[in-house]
């Protein structure tokens, strides 16, 4: 819960197997307009760092299991004007900082008789575009400042941000599959960790010298085909 002292986030994290405090917006003036008596930094942030000290400097023996629990947060978007930007940015600092394992994204919904019943509710694309960008963040080796987001501090809702980036990056200079190590594959629409870690094994064996090896490995052709070298 907000406010919880440093020896209540301990005694939790050796309860559960995941422990949250939903930051709600992504900074002190955005809370202020959704919650005006929430106090950002010492009531919501610093209980997701302590999780983290926890978990870097005492043994996971102490934990759930003899493990300690992941950490997540959660937005909700949409309620408080606030950009794509905003969002991301202290998600990136979540993953980076606070060793999150996941961020959520809860689009607004007005509800009557309360302060914002009269707001509009969120479009649910601009949550799925925080969630592409969220994994960028996560999972891919993006950083904030190589997501695709426009002027206003938004991300474009017509296509996702990964295929938006290839476009601007690959589609000029395209991938060869035979010498491109994990991090440039990674960067990819259509291959993932998994895939990426395939092409990789693969290649130990022989190069890789048709497109349909690359089918073989469970990769959609056409997703890949427009970022990469055709032998």
């Amino acid at each position: 819960m907000p406010g919880s002292e440093r020896a209540q986030v301990l005694r939790s994290m050796q309860l559960a197997d995941r422990v949250s405090v939903n930051l709600e917006a992504p900074n002190t003036e955005r809370l202020s307009k959704l919650a005006p008596r929430k106090r950002y930094l010492e009531e919501l942030i610093l209980p997701l760092q302590w999780v983290h000290d926890i978990r870097e400097t005492e043994p996971p023996t102490n934990g759930w299991h003899h493990k300690w629990p992941s950490s997540t947060t959660q937005f909700v978007v949409g309620a408080t004007d606030e950009s794509d930007h905003e969002l991301l940015a202290t998600t990136e600092f979540g993953y980076k900082k606070l060793g999150l394992g996941r961020v959520y994204f809860s689009p607004f919904r007005p509800i009557p008789d309360t302060p914002l019943q009269d707001a509009s509710p969120t479009n649910t694309r601009r949550e799925l575009r925080l969630y592409q960008a969220s994994f960028l963040l996560r999972d891919y080796g993006f950083t904030l400042d190589e997501l695709p987001i426009n002027g206003s501090g938004f991300l474009p809702l017509h296509t996702d941000p990964k295929v938006l980036w290839a476009n601007n990056f690959l589609r000029p200079e395209p991938v060869e599959l035979n010498n491109a190590d994990y991090d440039h594959l990674l960067r990819i629409p259509g291959i993932g960790r998994k895939s990426a870690l395939a092409i990789i094994k693969v290649r130990k064996i022989g190069r890789i010298t048709a497109i349909n090896e690359i089918a073989q490995l469970g990769i959609k052709i056409v997703r890949i085909s427009p970022y990469i070298l055709k032998n």
